[in-house]
């Protein structure tokens, strides 16, 4: 991977997990941009000390979120993928 398109990737990344964090504030979540480059999303419930760490990661032709437990979708279904994080850590 090119330097370059190294860089395009992250930004793409950024944009994903910037999304994520406009959905799960208005579900009332706490969140912060993690890890090297802040290429992680760490998402918190306020009050209770519960915490998961969401990626965005290109595979084949589309983006995906993953978090834990097996947590896995399409960048498309963001405002799925926020209620299923609130549901997680409520």
């Amino acid at each position: 991977m090119s330097v370059v398109g190294g860089r395009e990737i992250a930004e793409v990344r950024r944009r994903h997990l910037a999304a994520l964090a406009c959905e799960v504030e208005a579900r009332g979540l706490a969140w912060r941009f993690a890890g090297p480059g802040e290429s992680l999303l760490a998402v918190s419930m306020p009050g209770t000390g519960r915490h998961l760490i969401v990626l965005a990661t290109p595979s084949g032709d589309g983006w995906y979120y993953l978090w834990p437990a097996g947590g896995m979708a399409d960048v498309a279904r963001l405002n799925e993928v926020a209620d299923r994080i609130h549901t997680l850590l409520g």
